[in-house]
């Protein structure tokens, strides 16, 4: 294995330093980040871009990572991985093999980050996917690690809340089968509502790049549904919300953690009001270190951040610590990596701002959802913790 000095790269698609501070080849820690800058979902890349670069510049104008006496700045560089799920595999090849990098934070949606799994695992590189929910992301992969709960539990969450919120018995899914994150949360609700005793009257499907659901809804309506689940992602979900409305839907709509951009109000407006969903966090009434966060993140970009700029921020610190715990880097990369591996496997539990954490033995955490409502001020409001 070639040696890469103390060059050591991490992954996060584009350079970025401290501004007037030269990042010499003596004092780089270099990371990957991996992407949807472009494609259907651009701000879920764009929320995780920026919560990076607030990660960075605070361990830069620190000085840096303390690791084995030694100082190390952090450079990233972010890759575009299109929404799609070969260019996250090839993004990702590009980072490991070209640019040297020590560990990987990404991919996001799942569509993306199981081939992107795929490729750090067999090429021997720790990775972190903020926002992946699909147990297939990590399933029998010892190096590839997540912030987010996954959607076997989610799913059960979100059935076992709409049994009890809303005392209904027959429920409907609209899912695109076409999308592992979606096609994977649909069946999971499903096993979770015939655990709960509620029948799903329909489930319907359609496949990616659809905008016509009229002929779905229309099924739903005439199903006896009395509450449709549609865990899609904030360019569909106005669409669907609106096209139901349209057909005369009034009852209860709920979806996932994929509803929870800041832009899906700003396409779905008052249709989702009342409206609730599943996620890792709520900004309405956060406190603390997730509360400056919210502030600080808002002030430089001039939006409220969503949940997946916070688990961005979360796997980044989970990174930080997996780095600091190794003691030393030896500039031997295949032996570095392996060592933060083994540090992020050995963290039991983590404090984030998405709450507390702890990891099972296939790199996943254990933690708690939470369940928002969206108010009628068109703000995602904390309603309830839904925890194992």
């Amino acid at each position: 294995m070639r040696k890469s000095g103390w060059v050591v790269g991490l992954v996060l698609l584009s350079a970025i330093g401290v501004a007037g501070v030269p990042l010499t080849v003596a004092q780089v820690i270099t990371i990957g980040h991996v992407a949807p800058l472009t494609g259907d979902i651009p701000k879920v890349g764009e929320e995780g871009k920026f919560a990076l670069e607030m990660w960075v510049e605070d361990v830069n104008q620190a000085g840096g990572l303390l690791v084995g006496g030694k100082r190390y700045r952090v450079r990233v560089i972010h890759e575009d991985n299109e929404s799609k799920a070969e260019s996250a595999a090839a993004a990702t090849t590009k980072l490991i093999t070209e640019d040297k990098v020590l560990a990987i934070i990404g991919a996001y949606a799942s569509k993306q980050a199981i081939p992107a799994g795929v490729v750090a695992n067999r090429l021997q590189t720790p990775m972190i996917s903020p926002w992946s929910t699909n147990p297939r992301t990590t399933k029998d992969r010892p190096w590839v690690f997540r912030a987010a709960f996954l959607d076997d539990f989610q799913g059960r969450v979100l059935a076992k809340f709409i049994k009890d919120e809303f005392q209904v018995r027959k429920v409907a899914v609209l899912y695109d089968v076409a999308s592992d994150y979606p096609k994977g949360l649909a069946e999971f609700f499903r096993q979770g509502a015939a655990e709960v005793g509620l029948e799903v009257v329909a489930f319907e499907s359609f496949t990616t790049k659809d905008r016509d659901f009229s002929a779905q809804l229309t099924k739903i309506k005439n199903s006896g549904a009395e509450l449709l689940f549609t865990p899609q992602y904030y360019d569909e979900v106005p669409l669907i919300v609106k096209q139901a409305h349209q057909l005369g839907w009034t009852k209860p709509i709920v979806g996932s953690d994929s509803w929870g951009s800041p832009e899906l109000m700003k396409l779905c407006g008052d249709d989702c009001v009342g409206s609730f969903f599943s996620t890792h966090w709520a900004v309405a009434g956060a406190k603390g270190a997730a509360k400056a966060f919210i502030e600080r993140f808002q002030k430089r970009y001039g939006y409220v951040p969503g949940d997946v700029a916070a688990l961005a921020w979360d796997s980044a610190h989970l990174l930080q610590q997996a780095i600091l715990d190794c003691g030393q880097l030896t500039g031997n990369l295949a032996q570095d990596r392996k060592c933060v591996r083994d540090a992020l496997a050995s963290i039991k539990t983590y404090q984030g701002i998405t709450g507390a954490m702890r990891f099972n033995e296939e790199g996943d955490p254990i933690k708690c959802a939470v369940i928002v409502r969206i108010n009628a001020q068109h703000e995602f409001e904390f309603y309830k913790s839904a925890c194992p």
